[in-house]
């Protein structure tokens, strides 16, 4: 058999021809690590790209309402999931594959952002920032699941948050309710927990898992800081106040409270100033209380 008759390795199917086109094809792989893969891929073709002057054109997309999932981990109501905790190697396995869970679904999140959104005309900046947010995502997805396997576990092995994709769905409408929501609280609240979970795996010997969070933990500033930096954005665009435009959107669309303690000095470093934040802690703790004495 002659050199050009030999079989070659199976190459990767070839990326569709648009920015919003990939995006939509990401939200479709159901297979965990197919799905991150593929947003890696984009993500690197995208940049290059930028890079070389003759960028991917955005397009236009028509993304699913739920993104395609794994047959495991079975996904549950959160009054149905099972309390976690890190003091022995199951529960710091159950705490990873919360995370990992957390970071799948934001790879959805941060390319459904550019599916669902690219009839809004942005800056072509708006797009690096969340293809680079993204691609952080599915790197850090499989951070956790090599760890995950390190562990003598996997991706799936345990049930799952089934209402990840709640925000998602309820700011499918605005993008800038998608930004208020998504990196401005929900991203911005890993930034309060995260130390503690460093901390914890530190105190369990375990530097590797320490390693992957601490990466995680950076790269999540970048991510706050996208979100405030397009919102502020959009506010100018639209003649409005970013503080006050904040509040309503978070009252309107968001499920749950703001819970200090708050992270306030990496908060500031992404852009979050107090007042965004603690006038709505305050808000939604009265407004729980009043709740439980109805």
């Amino acid at each position: 058999m002659s050199g050009s008759d030999a079989p070659s390795a199976a190459q990767p199917p070839a990326l569709p021809p648009t920015l919003a086109a990939c995006a939509e094809a990401v939200l479709r792989e159901g297979d965990a690590r197919a799905k991150a893969a593929l947003a890696r891929r984009a993500a690197a073709a995208w940049l290059a790209g930028r890079e070389a002057g003759a960028p991917m054109p955005v397009g236009r997309a028509d993304p699913p309402d739920f993104p395609a999932r794994p047959a495991r981990p079975e996904l549950r109501p959160p009054r149905e999931m099972p309390r976690r905790r890190g003091g022995t190697q199951a529960g710091r396995a159950a705490l990873l594959h919360a995370v990992a869970h957390i970071e799948l679904n934001a790879v959805d999140l941060h390319w459904d952002v550019i599916a669902r959104f690219a009839h809004i005309p942005m800056p072509p900046g708006f797009y690096d920032d969340w293809v680079r947010a993204a691609d952080d995502e599915a790197r850090h997805f499989n951070l956790l699941a090599d760890r995950l396997e390190a562990m003598g576990s996997f991706y799936g092995a345990l049930p799952a948050h089934a209402g990840m994709w709640r925000a998602a769905s309820d700011t499918a409408h605005d993008l800038m309710a998608r930004l208020a929501v998504a990196p401005m609280v929900l991203e911005a609240r890993g930034l309060d927990v995260t130390p503690g979970m460093i901390e914890l795996f530190r105190k369990a010997g375990d530097a590797e898992t320490v390693a992957a969070l601490e990466i995680i933990y950076a790269d999540e500033v970048s991510h706050v800081a996208y979100g405030a930096k397009w919102f502020n954005f959009l506010c100018g665009r639209h003649d409005l106040d970013p503080r006050d435009a904040f509040h309503a959107l978070v009252r309107k669309h968001f499920r749950g409270a703001l819970k200090p303690p708050f992270n306030e000095e990496k908060r500031a470093e992404a852009g979050l100033p107090p007042d965004f934040y603690w006038p709505l802690a305050e808000e939604l703790a009265q407004a729980d209380g009043t709740a439980e004495t109805d």
